[in-house]
């Protein structure tokens, strides 16, 4: 499977942490926090957390808080497919030469999916296969481009369109719960796209050596419970090590040298811990970190723009991502 196009979108709005602190302490939701639980949301903003600014679907992140669930259902609705429609059309996807397109998310659930609505926006044929990919949390984007990769290999010629999109602020929920709130303080809404297809030409990068590793016993670390009707992510402090040990047994399984390794941002302590098994310096997922936070399942394919931008005379990389489930992907780019 051979990579046409990657870009990314982000929504127009971004809030500096410090920014993000203080539109949490004017609300409610704030007042009502014990003293244990405003310091854990002080200590995270206002500290070293690697996140510069993160960008969200509103001008008024902290109303969220408040927010019902039939709100946040129909705020994800309306602004998912946007953010997706306009990562696609930055690739200059031509709408007539689509013949599939998958997308990811884990913010908001729709029937039909969010690619029934991002298809009427993108204007594509009325035979283009569509497939929503739901449940797979922050590690989405590397299974769905292998699930690219089975539909070109199923249909030769065709071209498949792939977004990972996350409304993040759709699910930003309150408790006193520590991983509840640190979680508050990380995440951050975006999108990537990417075109590919199985033509093969000299310089074109080629994806493929998927990998996946499960790990159920580990479920109830890090997933979506449904509180209420809204999503609450449950983020216990074991991640970062249960990040690592699952990403460095991938690593382990690789085909060969690199020349970097792109990972998903997960945040601060994720990439430390990544960073100490793998023994790679992780500077782009580190950059998409700074200045986007955690967007959930996009960020792999931040990481790899942000290279294929600054390193052009790379050959090849190894990309992982890692969530919900527990389960951590990899998969290889090379040329």
């Amino acid at each position: 499977m051979y990579l046409e196009g990657l870009a990314s979108a982000f929504p127009e709005w971004s809030y500096s942490q410090k920014e993000c602190f203080e539109l949490t302490k004017e609300s409610e939701v704030f007042a009502g926090l014990s003293g244990r639980g405003k310091m854990i949301l002080e200590r995270v903003l206002l500290g070293d957390s690697g996140i510069g600014k993160r960008h969200f679907c509103t001008d008024n992140p902290a109303a969220m808080f408040e927010a019902g669930a039939q709100d946040l259902n129909e705020y994800f609705e309306r602004e998912a497919p946007k953010l997706a429609e306009t990562a696609l059309r930055k690739i200059g996807v031509v709408a007539e030469e689509i013949d599939a397109l998958l997308i990811c998310t884990c913010t908001g659930y729709l029937c039909p999916g969010v690619t029934s609505h991002v298809a009427e926006r993108m204007g594509l044929r009325d035979d283009v296969y569509l497939q929503d990919l739901v449940g797979l949390g922050c590690g989405a984007a590397i299974p769905m481009m292998r699930a690219a990769e089975g539909f070109l290999a199923a249909n030769p010629g065709k071209k498949v369109a792939t977004v990972a999109v996350e409304v993040c602020s759709a699910a930003l929920y309150v408790s006193e719960n520590p991983g509840v709130l640190i979680s508050l303080c990380l995440f951050g809404d975006g999108a990537a796209a990417a075109l590919w297809s199985d033509v093969a030409e000299e310089g074109k990068w080629q994806v493929g050596g998927f990998d996946t590793v499960h790990v159920p016993e580990e479920r109830e670390k890090i997933r979506f419970v449904n509180a209420e009707g809204k999503l609450e992510n449950k983020l216990h402090r074991s991640v970062p090590d249960l990040a690592a040990k699952a990403v460095e047994h991938l690593w382990e399984r690789r085909r060969g040298e690199v020349d970097q390794v792109l990972a998903h941002t997960g945040g601060r302590d994720v990439v430390d811990a990544l960073e100490t098994r793998l023994g790679w310096e992780l500077a782009e997922t580190s950059k998409v970190l700074e200045e986007y936070g955690n967007c959930s399942s996009p960020c792999v394919l931040f990481a790899v723009e942000e290279r294929l931008k600054n390193c052009k005379n790379d050959g090849r990389y190894w990309l992982t991502s890692f969530g919900a489930g527990f389960a951590a992907h990899s998969c290889e780019m090379w040329r």
